[in-house]
């Protein structure tokens, strides 16, 4: 079965925009693990608009589940605190300074040497590393050369498309995790998954391991309630 790793970014965004502790974002998490997340992912940006440096020292005491963080490794802060933490996981994603949200993978071609050189010092530290990778075959058969464990696939292209035609949209996907999975590579997804369009995703995906999801779940929250969103897409997955 794929690993649903909760990203609890949009939570941190609620409790900054009043400032104090509500909601709890470590008590969030370890709700999201009670109620059956195989993961906790944050993305802290250099602003911390949202994760905090100081939470993910805090989550890291107390997840028992998989942890994974995510970020541009070009900020040095961001590598210090990856291996200040040891997660079980860093994803590592080619943000610019102020940007939004993720809205594209690397260049592992232009930037096989850096890669190579992140991707080693994380895994020295014991931390399985994935790189963030737009569907497309040269860039999958780059990131072997980075020497990486596994690459999660950017779908928001998937989503964008999948309700106009979702065989097409899954194409270039299924297309990249073959390549995947004939190099050797664990393979990771995540951007805009959601209710709709997960499970014909993951039942399309060979090998998929795990899916990172956050926005649209706490959205999905705010109607059903954590607990049950989270079963719901635990239910896409089975």
């Amino acid at each position: 079965m794929t690993k649903l790793s909760v990203n609890i970014n949009k939570i941190a965004t609620l409790r900054n925009s009043r400032g104090g502790n509500n909601p709890d974002l470590v008590k969030v998490a370890l709700d999201c693990e009670r109620f059956g997340a195989q993961g906790i992912t944050v993305h802290p940006r250099p602003d911390e608009r949202h994760i905090r440096y100081q939470d993910t020292f805090d989550l890291k005491a107390v997840i028992a589940t998989e942890f994974n963080i995510e970020g541009n490794c070009k900020e040095q802060k961001f590598i210090d605190l990856v291996l200040a933490n040891k997660p079980a996981q860093v994803t590592l994603v080619p943000d610019v300074l102020g940007q939004i949200t993720s809205n594209h993978g690397w260049d592992t071609i232009k930037e096989k040497d850096y890669l190579k050189e992140m991707v080693s010092v994380f895994q020295t530290a014991g931390i399985r590393v994935s790189i963030f990778v737009d569907p497309v075959l040269e860039m999958v058969e780059g990131a072997l050369a980075t020497g990486t464990d596994r690459i999660e696939l950017y779908t928001e292209a998937y989503a964008s498309n999948y309700h106009n035609d979702k065989e097409r949209a899954i194409a270039p996907y299924i297309t990249a995790a073959k390549k995947a999975n004939e190099l050797g590579l664990g393979l990771n997804a995540g951007h805009d998954l959601d209710l709709d369009n997960l499970q014909y995703f993951a039942q399309n995906i060979p090998n998929l391991l795990e899916v990172s999801i956050g926005h649209a779940l706490i959205s999905n929250a705010l109607y059903f309630g954590l607990e049950k969103t989270i079963q719901l897409y635990l239910k896409q997955l089975a």
